[in-house]
């Protein structure tokens, strides 16, 4: 009946019965495999509807930058819409794995630079420049995205908190997130058959 019960203190690592844990280390089907591809991209389209409520319903405008995160989490779903259809390749997991991370690291060099300019003191705060759409259509996107960059007064505004934290607050943890998840998804075992 108490077979399979040790007790801890008195009991070398190597007695401990490991077998419910084997679980977690067994390879994944195809579809278990597709489910958690699919999650993050849920998960950015959740994000990116919340994000057009807070403009369209709340009435809070997007900054720049606030713009410029947007567009990396779409491209974040995206790579993770397109790595459902091939999820056993394994050097094909690992370039979308890759490609995944650089856009994340972006996402959260985007959203660190957000969260330090709503930090400055007033009077350190950037003048507010044109919008991006602006910028767009008066230059090349190479310099509306370094304009961009460089901020306007508008991207220290700090017009909704949630906890205590501010919307770019919030973008940032979310990248940090999918950024540990990709490392973690990117070595996920499959069954072969």
């Amino acid at each position: 009946m108490f077979d399979n019960v040790y007790i801890c203190y008195s009991t070398p690592l190597t007695q401990i019965d490991f077998e419910m844990l084997g679980t977690l280390t067994n390879p994944l089907t195809k579809n278990q495999f597709r489910l958690l591809t699919i999650l993050p991209f849920l998960t950015c389209v959740g994000l990116l509807a919340y994000a057009l409520y807070v403009e369209h319903v709340l009435f809070l405008m997007p900054c720049n930058l606030c713009i410029l995160q947007r567009v990396v989490f779409i491209v974040i779903g995206l790579l993770y819409f397109l790595a459902c259809f091939k999820p056993a390749q394994y050097w094909g997991r690992k370039i979308f794995g890759a490609l995944i991370l650089l856009t994340t690291a972006c996402g959260i060099g985007l959203a660190g630079h957000h969260v330090r300019m709503q930090g400055l003191p007033p009077e350190l705060v950037p003048d507010c420049g044109p919008s991006l759409q602006m910028m767009l259509e008066d230059s090349s996107i190479w310099e509306a995205v370094s304009s961009v960059l460089k901020a306007s007064g508008n991207c220290a505004d700090i017009q909704w908190q949630f906890l205590g934290l501010s919307m770019p607050a919030w973008t940032l943890i979310c990248f940090i997130g999918l950024f540990i998840y990709t490392i973690l998804w990117m070595f996920i075992r499959i069954k072969e058959s």
